[in-house]
């Protein structure tokens, strides 16, 4: 039996996942961390919860005689990450990356990148007064300090605070239409948007409605791969590593983990 662990949470993820469920010979598990109470369906067995790090990952890993590692999380879920490719190198089960393509500016954005949130909310006061903050529950601690401004912070679930005094909570899953998000930061009077870089198009909408109302955009940079780590951008990309590609005929035995584009972990 072919079986694959896919650290989830993502679309790609549920691709990936999707890709390999019900092929004679593969079996698929899906990790996820918990943290949203209403995750999408996703194909093939399910787990919740952590694995007690990189060790507790490698040991599950062998107990569960796992073929392959599909790193499929968030482009800043940085500890997840990390705690794989340590894993993938403690029991020597092959692993792969997959990180979709960050964002690229557009003739009329006005960007300015960051490296930290930290780094985004000491931007704020010189670009404007009301922000809307995109970047999920965790990490508006960052932006606490700036009492002179107004958030509207947009997440899936309630944020947990320390957060600005002035914030309003605004609890919205994606995706988001052009349309919605014009009339967002119209209706909340916007003049700034912060964001990570997470990449893809199920909310991109607000870039490109910030672009057409002529408002600048903070951007916090994703935090580099582990060294020696490279990603793949896709899940097609993925199968077609792990032998098991539209050209594939049956499952590779066991995926190459040399130099090739995903790299090894």
């Amino acid at each position: 039996m072919f079986h694959v662990l896919v650290l989830g949470g993502t679309a790609e993820a549920r691709r990936v996942a999707g890709g390999l469920a019900g092929r004679g010979g593969v079996r698929v598990t899906t990790s996820l961390a918990g943290r949203v109470s209403r995750p999408g369906a996703v194909a093939g067995e399910v787990r919740i919860g952590g694995f007690g790090g990189a060790e507790g990952l490698a040991e599950w890993l062998r107990e569960h005689d796992v073929t392959a590692l599909v790193d499929a999380t968030h482009p800043f879920a940085a500890a997840i990450t990390r705690n794989a490719a340590r894993a993938a190198a403690l029991s020597g089960v092959p692993a792969v990356v997959l990180r979709r393509p960050g964002w690229q500016a557009a003739p009329g954005d006005r960007w300015h990148w960051a490296d930290s949130l930290e780094e985004a909310a000491a931007l704020l006061p010189a670009l404007g007064r009301r922000v809307l903050l995109t970047t999920g529950r965790l990490g508006l601690a960052a932006f606490a300090g700036q009492t002179a401004l107004e958030f509207v912070a947009r997440s899936v679930e309630p944020p947990e605070p320390p957060m600005p005094p002035h914030t309003e909570v605004l609890l919205a899953r994606g995706p988001f239409t052009e349309a919605d998000e014009r009339q967002l930061l119209r209706e909340r009077r916007i003049d700034v948007v912060v964001t990570k870089d997470s990449g893809g198009d199920s909310t991109s909408a607000k870039l490109t409605a910030a672009r057409e109302l002529g408002l600048p955009v903070v951007i916090v940079r994703r935090p580099p791969l582990p060294d020696g780590v490279a990603a793949v951008p896709d899940p097609e990309a993925v199968l077609d590593r792990l032998g098991l590609g539209h050209t594939a005929t049956e499952p590779t035995r066991r995926p190459t983990a040399g130099s090739g584009p995903a790299g090894p972990c």
